[in-house]
């Protein structure tokens, strides 16, 4: 029953969480991928039902892991989504998915694969962001709920200290995945229940956001998987891997005074200039 070796991936299905339960597959490990509907990752890896803002889910996911291993390796809590616009067009039931998927839903499945990491003298590895530490216009809900992750990442490294269970923040950079294009799609979405009136107010915010994004080239999914497994497979992992403008963006600009960190990111993103 023992397998020393096993590791749990959430939001497997698509862009960093499937390249990194390749990755894993591929250096050995057995791999629970994680996924809210149907997935195939070939016979080698052991598809998990779950979906992580559902705390039954959670918990059933981890009775079933605890009946075929004695413990994990890792939990590596992949599983997010991006919810994107001005704080006041974003409806409240949005700003609740937002936080039940990237901030709650880590915290369900630590609560309930934590015994199984313990046992495994395993470790935990929250996929991050750097908007977490320097929070984003537009970008106001994902900051929240990446600095919430953050806050609770830095709290159970101290908590799990007396066990030496490494808990590890990976931050990746712009990357080419298709969870973007679904936080437009989203977006689009819930403006269709928005007042007229104030997303007028916000089209030239809506309009220069774009532009500014179109500009950026993002980086392959696989570059992040590297560093996830690498702190999975380290001796002693780093408190922290930041990837590609993630090291810029997170570590440079929380240094800088905050006048000019502001003005930094709204040049970044087309906000200067625009009037009231």
């Amino acid at each position: 029953m023992a397998e020393v070796r096993a590791v749990l991936v959430t939001g497997s299905t698509g862009g960093i969480g499937t390249a990194t339960v390749g990755l894993l597959r591929r250096r050995g490990f057995t791999v629970y991928a994680g996924a809210r509907g149907p997935a195939d990752f070939g016979p080698e890896v052991r598809v998990l039902p779950l979906d992580v803002a559902d705390p039954g889910s959670v918990a059933a996911a981890a009775k079933r892991v605890a009946g075929e291993v004695d413990g994990l390796w890792a939990v590596i809590n992949n599983a997010g989504v991006i919810v994107q616009g001005p704080l006041e067009l974003i409806p409240a039931d949005e700003w609740r998915r937002q936080l039940e998927v990237n901030t709650l839903g880590p915290a369900s499945v630590i609560r309930e694969f934590l015994p199984l990491v313990r046992a495994g003298s395993g470790r935990i590895v929250n996929v991050g962001a750097s908007t977490g530490r320097v929070a984003m216009p537009l970008l106001g809900a994902l900051s929240a709920s990446k600095a919430g992750l953050e806050a609770m990442t830095n709290a159970l490294r101290l908590e799990l200290a007396a066990w030496k269970i490494p808990v590890v923040m990976i931050e990746p950079g712009t990357t080419e995945t298709q969870i973007f294009a679904r936080a437009g799609a989203a977006a689009e979405a819930a403006m269709q229940h928005a007042d007229r009136e104030r997303i007028a107010l916000y089209q030239a915010h809506l309009a220069a956001y774009e532009k500014a994004m179109a500009r950026f080239t993002p980086g392959p999914v696989d570059k992040v998987a590297e560093v996830i497994v690498r702190a999975v497979e380290a001796r002693r992992p780093r408190r922290r891997y930041a990837v590609a403008e993630a090291r810029i963006l997170g570590g440079l600009l929380p240094k800088l005074p905050v006048a000019l960190r502001e003005r930094i990111l709204s040049t970044a993103v087309g906000l200067n200039g625009i009037g009231g």
